[in-house]
């Protein structure tokens, strides 16, 4: 178990290295190699400008314990001390090495027919007002319209800085109890959409060979099957050595559909690697809170008692509609603080 001075003096190093490795011309020749280091360099900051403080906090009381003097000014300096102590562990906890990229997120209807469909439609307004909110920026790669209203599916990327830190924990299944409103006995039915949040990854972290690669062209059709338009410009790209397959069809053109289909297939093979990895690591796996899968159930939305339920940190709200409109930060910042408090718990320095 380390102590918090080998901590701050490892802290250091790593800081000094990292300000030394920017400093160095040869790496710009390289842009992975400069934007992996500048990365580190970020990350290092906020938890070596906390250092300094705990350093300068803990002289001040060490002085204030050696005069009389100052005697009286000692317990608010320990609790000054304690209190960044605790901050500096907290900001030292590794982090997901992805939180910092953006993201292509995936919506898809679950079980409950046309009101699943209309379901995902408010999971996509929900999730694109909070990265509005959040001053984030979104961009729809490819969607397929129900006829009823929302959507089968609809793919779409936000770009914004640590945009994935905020919205993974949107991954899962989201349940909701309503009466539809196509239901003439005003019974409560209970749907479900699914979402899947990936890191968008950059070109030189998944190189994909062409030759493994299986790219059809068709018509892309509307709800009902009705063709859209006359030429073959949807793309559906098959991934041979996964069997990810991924369909892009809102473009007119095909070459913007192609290139659409990429950065998604690009997406979830980065995530399936990060997946793998996970896997490797089972202490780090059990300390996080759920894995984003599809599967897992993971909040509920009950208009009956206008309530917003987390499963993963029993977290229940009454403000339905202000949960709809895109207010999530509630829920972000308690699923982060519990995360952070899990992996504290299994730190070395815990």
């Amino acid at each position: 178990m380390a102590g918090i001075d080998d901590l701050i003096d490892e802290l250091e190093r790593s800081h000094a290295e990292a300000q030394e490795r920017m400093s160095d011309p040869s790496i710009f020749s390289d842009h992975r190699t400069a934007a992996d280091a500048g990365r580190k360099l970020k990350e290092l900051e906020g938890p070596y400008k906390l250092s300094q403080e705990w350093r300068q906090a803990r002289a001040d009381l060490d002085d204030a314990r050696a005069d009389a003097d100052l005697r009286e000014m000692v317990p608010g300096l320990e609790e000054q001390v304690d209190s960044l102590e605790e901050e500096l562990k907290l900001a030292l906890v590794e982090r997901d090495p992805a939180d910092a990229k953006d993201v292509i997120v995936e919506i898809r209807q679950g079980v409950g027919g046309d009101e699943a469909a209309i379901w995902a439609g408010d999971l996509f307004r929900m999730l694109t007002r909070y990265a509005e909110r959040s001053g984030y920026r979104f961009e729809v790669l490819g969607s397929s319209p129900s006829e009823a209203g929302g959507f089968k599916d609809v793919t779409f990327a936000v770009k914004g800085d640590a945009a994935f830190s905020r919205f993974k924990w949107e991954g899962g299944t989201h349940r909701v109890q309503r009466v539809p409103e196509t239901e003439s006995q005003g019974r409560i039915h209970t749907s479900t959409a699914t979402v899947a949040v990936m890191p968008e990854a950059e070109e030189v972290e998944v190189e994909i060979d062409p030759n493994e690669l299986k790219i059809d062209v068709y018509r892309s059709t509307g709800p009902g099957g009705q063709s859209v338009n006359t030429t073959d410009s949807a793309v559906r790209i098959t991934h041979l050595p996964t069997g990810v397959v991924v369909a892009m069809q809102d473009e007119k053109s095909q070459l913007q559909n192609k290139a659409k289909a990429l950065r998604v297939l690009r997406a979830r093979l980065f995530e399936l690697e990060r997946r793998r990895q996970e896997e490797e690591l089972s202490a780090q796996r059990r300390s996080q809170i759920g894995g984003g899968e599809r599967s897992e159930k993971v909040r509920t939305y009950n208009f009956a008692e206008n309530r917003v339920t987390d499963h993963r940190i029993k977290l229940t709200v009454h403000q339905l509609e202000r949960v709809l409109d895109g207010e999530l930060a509630e829920f972000t910042d308690a699923l982060t603080a519990e995360s952070r408090r899990r992996a504290l718990e299994t730190a070395a320095f815990a």
